[in-house]
């Protein structure tokens, strides 16, 4: 008889953060570093990360990724009917401890005689994992870049997705919202910059700048270490604005509104709920 796993909304955020914002940075991985990247060369595959929810359409949830002549496309949020390597989880509890680091139930796989494909993935997933389940900042500053990434294109990604879904704490923040852009940006570094944008309750997110007018607040940190001392909640944000350490070009209260979304988003994407609800 199969285990009864009761699925909570707060599963339903996580797993939507997961399959939407977070396994998308896979790719991000790959084409960031030539170490993990050229191992795909001149290969072609569709490689899927799926857990099974009899809610679902499909009685699943899945993203997938498509790699032809290793150039990575993603297809978040999408069943693969046929791909050459999967992971498959059999419930979303045990998919978010796995990717929360909370524990290690490990997927089914799919597609085992591909031991070439099979290997260079799972370097890839234990890099994007061992950085983005650190409790402390990484030393080398290549490291830091590399995180601070991460967390830049995770979270703005997931403050969109959560509002999609409805989180009250979010459509707070949006239903009423006039057209408005908020960008995060670590100065000197142009590839790490990200913004979500909202307007009515509807938002959308992005990597890059913000180029369709000037954001309507940018936080802006000096580097990669600063940065990360306030994405790790290593340092209170309101002492680094007031040491420089962090500048706020616009309203300087809405800083704070944004800072509240983004731990919104972390809190899920770390498991925090997890050890609250036990």
């Amino acid at each position: 008889m199969a285990e009864e796993v009761k699925i909570t909304q707060s599963d339903l955020y996580a797993a939507g953060i997961f399959f939407y914002s977070a396994i998308p940075l896979l790719k991000v991985i790959c084409e960031s570093e030539p170490k993990y990247g050229d191992r795909f060369k001149g290969k072609s595959f569709v490689f899927q990360i799926s857990a099974l929810y009899p809610e679902a359409e499909g009685g699943k949830m899945a993203s997938h990724f498509v790699v032809e002549d290793g150039k990575w496309t993603t297809a978040v949020g999408k069943i693969h009917e046929n791909p050459d390597l999967e992971f498959v989880f059999p419930n979303l509890k045990k998919f978010i401890i796995f990717f929360t680091g909370k524990g290690m139930p490990l997927p089914k796989i799919r597609g085992l005689s591909k031991i070439g494909l099979l290997v260079p993935i799972l370097m890839a997933l234990l890099r994007m994992a061992g950085l983005m389940q650190k409790t402390d900042k990484p030393e080398k500053l290549a490291d830091q870049i590399m995180l601070c990434k991460l967390y830049l294109y995770l979270l703005p990604s997931g403050i969109s997705r959560l509002n999609k879904l409805g989180h009250p704490d979010v459509k707070t923040v949006t239903d009423p919202s006039p057209d408005r852009a908020y960008a995060l940006v670590i100065e000197g570094y142009p590839e790490l910059q990200s913004w979500v944008r909202m307007k009515a309750g509807k938002t959308m997110s992005g990597r890059g700048e913000y180029k369709r007018c000037k954001p309507f607040l940018s936080m802006k940190f000096k580097d990669p270490s600063l940065a990360l001392d306030i994405l790790m909640s290593k340092a209170d944000m309101v002492d680094y604005i007031g040491n420089g350490n962090l500048f706020v070009d616009g309203a300087p209260e809405f800083g704070g509104i944004v800072g509240t979304l983004m731990f919104k988003v972390a809190y899920y994407a770390q498991g925090t709920y997890l050890d609250i609800e036990k």
